[in-house]
């Protein structure tokens, strides 16, 4: 009796898939699932590259000085038309010795000046950056989590702070500030105090993108789930909603970031940043303003300075943005 034709070809494919290796399926984090979208926006991923090397030129700028340029402050008045105070030769005195040229009248090294300006400016920009995620992130959540009175203390005072106007207070708090303040003297206090300042007012920013995130997390089930199982406030707030906001919160500092950067320079630019002569980007464009028609070259090196970091940041925060966003379509 012959076996039906069904059950032959049946045990056919099985003796032929059996020889066959199955390929386990590999679970993906959402961190990785994350860097594989990060990695095809081309766009963002230069814009990130851009923002490691800038940061790696802040963290080594005495190394880079040292190899490549001269000490930021310190004066070449032979490379100085004694007549008209520009730089001698092409370009605003740019050679291999001089990269970028050297500045009008005193003839200090702009190369060296931007390196060190980058340390500066970062250094405000990312501190300032995280004093505002930590006020905002505590804040917000707080805010969205238990609401009633305290959501509405919390938002009356992020409306506050949001009314005031920053700059003016920046600028006349650094009029008043003295040499010397907690530990630190002369541009230390202003850097201190630019940090204080642009964080705690830039904190409400990011208050209200973490109070509405709350507001949509806390009837999750999960979070429903928690508290049936007997979950105190306090362990929902930091370990079940804070590590859910975590996107959102990393998309906004990164974007942060580049403001903060602009704030500084800005300040710089009237006076009310680092004192001199530490060297700032806003600072030496503010210099630049006398002299251009003179060294148009001086003012491009501070210009593309804070042209090509803001314009970096901004591409890694957008596509950070993107790589984070389950709905996305990259």
């Amino acid at each position: 009796m012959t076996a039906p034709i069904h059950d032959t070809a049946e045990a056919s494919i099985a003796d032929v898939t059996a020889d066959v290796p199955v390929a386990a399926i590999e679970g993906r984090s959402p961190g990785r699932i994350a860097w594989i979208r990060f990695k095809r926006d081309k766009i963002a991923l230069a814009g990130g590259l851009i923002v490691v090397f800038l940061v790696l030129v802040a963290v080594f700028a005495p190394l880079i000085v040292s190899a490549l340029g001269h000490p930021p402050n310190d004066f070449h008045e032979d490379k100085i038309d004694p007549l008209f105070g520009t730089p001698t030769g092409k370009w605003g005195g740019i050679s291999s010795d001089f990269l970028l040229g050297v500045e009008p009248v005193n003839g200090r090294d702009v190369f060296s000046r931007i390196v060190y300006g980058a340390r500066v400016s970062l250094l405000v920009a990312f501190l300032a950056a995280m004093v505002a995620v930590l006020l905002g992130s505590v804040f917000g959540v707080i805010a969205g989590y238990f609401g009633g009175w305290i959501d509405a203390c919390i938002s009356r005072v992020m409306d506050l702070l949001l009314a005031f106007p920053q700059l003016l207070f920046i600028i006349a708090l650094t009029q008043v500030v003295p040499n010397e303040l907690w530990g630190f003297t002369g541009s230390g206090v202003r850097m201190a105090v630019l940090v204080v300042v642009i964080g705690f007012f830039g904190w409400p920013y990011i208050g209200r993108i973490v109070r509405g995130q709350t507001l949509s997390l806390r009837e999750r089930e999960y979070i429903e789930a928690a508290r049936s199982l007997g979950a105190g406030r306090t362990y929902i707030l930091f370990k079940e909603l804070l590590p859910n906001l975590v996107a959102p919160i990393t998309v906004y500092t990164t974007l942060m970031i580049p403001t903060n950067i602009l704030t500084e320079a800005a300040l710089s630019y009237l006076g009310a940043g680092v004192k001199p002569p530490t060297p700032s980007w806003g600072a030496m464009l503010s210099k630049a303003v006398t002299t251009y028609q003179d060294d148009p070259v001086f003012m491009l090196a501070p210009g593309l300075a804070i042209f090509i970091t803001v314009l970096a940041f901004n591409l890694f925060g957008d596509g950070v943005r993107d790589a984070l966003d389950p709905k996305g379509n990259r």
